[in-house]
């Protein structure tokens, strides 16, 4: 061999090697929240969804980043006539990250968890109407329903009804054990989250070896970190000003969609003087929502003038009935017997549309004579105080659920209406399913608790991710707050 074959040789060599050690399995991914916990069928986190959801944890059903909802644990079922039963049948060769088979008895046990009296699932009213879980045999498990529920399917691909282990629970939220194409495998609590390919996955499995979340809650982080490229992309990301600079370098690629999220100023009914329906409406009209979408969110939003998604084809525009008019709100406050105004709270999560956003409405509101005391918090402390307690006047917070407008027939929710009628509606609401008396029992709640004023209804939230250009399989739009990470791959 010649001197030139034997350095060519070596340098092929040397090549080679550096392909294979450099070769883009792995995905470090952003996120400005970290969970409290990691059980999604115990808490209202949706921090938790955002790492786990069908990465680690799997439900009957699931959703599709178009929003729609497709088998996931369950390759079939049929629905009785009446719409009072449903049979399910389970896909074959399932097992826990553990080696433990999942079977109908999983099934059985999550769903009688999380509908429980003692249940501390955040979205137990979504499944109050099971009536029993029956376990035919090993693949087949049968639901019967107290009356008829066309969200059912849907109700089911939420985070909060995926499949657990009796096994496994006691330390689900430390360790999570689940049947996705990831498992857990570390949790550096302040920092990092990282899963690993499930090698025995039952279905179509992962492209990537590993994947790691890293939280980083500072919007100026956030940006340091992407342009610096410590992270592959960042999902949520925290700094929309900065997406003009990631469009124009090449190295990047800007992911702009459509989320569940209705962004809202939340308001404790119950709380004197908010249980005065001139006050709310002052409320609304004293917020400009278009600033807050400019000033907090850099024009990346959708005004909403009520709970719904505007994507949703039986949205109804309703904006128009608390258009931004600070005069009006002088006078209902004045009508009120509050002339001179009040004082009230305004309990701030982390996220930048609460905290941005939070002081430009604390001063729209001191214009017309409303005081809010600005109170910054952590999820933490906002779950025990404002979700849990109850104890807050005024709250902003992204709803990100999918059509959840039926929070609304909740009286125990955490801004705690009680409208017998609008509780009625929604229970004829779940036992319809005819698609255009649907669509009309959806606008007709859509107006009622737009008139009710229930809310500051300020923006849907936009969808904003960063990630490198040759990251491939993301979801732009989030049809749930997830980070799917199970088709995700780099491009060759």
């Amino acid at each position: 061999m010649t001197f030139r074959s034997i350095i060519f040789a070596a340098s092929s060599t040397l090549a080679l090697m550096a392909g294979a050690a450099f070769a883009k399995d792995s995905l470090t991914i952003g996120l400005q929240l970290e969970p409290p916990h990691l059980d999604p069928t115990s808490a209202a986190a949706g921090a938790i969804d955002q790492v786990l959801y069908s990465n680690v944890f799997e439900g009957l059903t699931r959703f599709m980043g178009d929003g729609s909802v497709v088998p996931g644990l369950a390759k079939s079922w049929d629905i009785s006539e009446d719409g009072l039963s449903y049979t399910f049948h389970l896909n074959s060769d399932v097992t826990f990250h553990d080696g433990t088979t999942m079977d109908a008895d999983d099934v059985k046990f999550s769903l009688d968890r999380a509908r429980a009296e003692d249940s501390t699932n955040a979205q137990k009213a979504l499944y109050a109407d099971i009536a029993s879980v029956e376990v035919i045999d090993p693949a087949t498990v049968k639901l019967t329903l107290s009356k008829p529920n066309g969200n059912m399917l849907f109700n089911l691909a939420w985070g909060d009804a995926v499949i657990v282990a009796p096994e496994s629970i006691d330390d689900i939220k430390t360790t999570p054990v689940g049947t996705g194409a990831f498992k857990f495998a570390n949790w550096v609590q302040g920092d990092r989250i990282t899963l690993e390919k499930n090698p025995d996955y039952w279905g179509t499995p992962a492209v990537l070896n590993s994947a790691t979340f890293k939280f980083i809650s500072d919007p100026t982080a956030a940006f340091a970190a992407v342009m610096a490229e410590d992270v592959d992309a960042f999902s949520g990301f925290p700094a929309p000003e900065n997406l003009p600079q990631f469009e124009a370098d090449p190295r990047f690629q800007v992911l702009v969609g459509s989320t569940e999220g209705e962004t809202i100023l939340s308001t404790n009914n119950k709380q004197a003087p908010f249980d005065d329906v001139r006050v709310r409406e002052a409320l609304a009209h004293a917020i400009d929502r278009q600033a807050i979408i400019d000033g907090a969110m850099f024009g990346y939003g959708t005004p909403i003038g009520t709970h719904f998604a505007p994507h949703n084809p039986a949205y109804k525009d309703l904006t128009g009935g608390s258009a931004y008019d600070p005069e009006r709100a002088k006078a209902l406050l004045a009508e009120a017997g509050l002339a001179d105004g009040f004082e009230t709270t305004l309990h701030l999560p982390p996220p930048s549309y609460a905290r941005r956003g939070g002081e430009i409405i604390a001063a729209q509101l001191a214009q017309v004579g409303i005081k809010a005391e600005i109170i910054n918090v952590e999820w933490a402390q906002w779950l025990e105080t404002v979700f849990r307690g109850k104890d807050f006047g005024l709250t902003i917070v992204s709803h990100t659920e999918p059509m959840d407008i039926g929070i609304y027939a909740r009286p125990d929710y955490y801004f705690q209406y009680d409208n017998a009628a609008f509780q009625e509606l929604m229970t004829k609401l779940n036992g319809t399913t005819d698609p255009d008396m649907r669509m009309a029992m959806m606008q007709q709640a859509q107006e009622t608790i737009a008139k009710d004023y229930v809310n500051g209804y300020l923006f849907q939230l936009a969808s904003l991710g960063v990630a490198k250009a040759d990251l491939q399989g993301l979801w732009a739009n989030a049809p749930t707050q997830a980070t799917d990470l199970t088709a995700v791959s780099w491009a060759e």
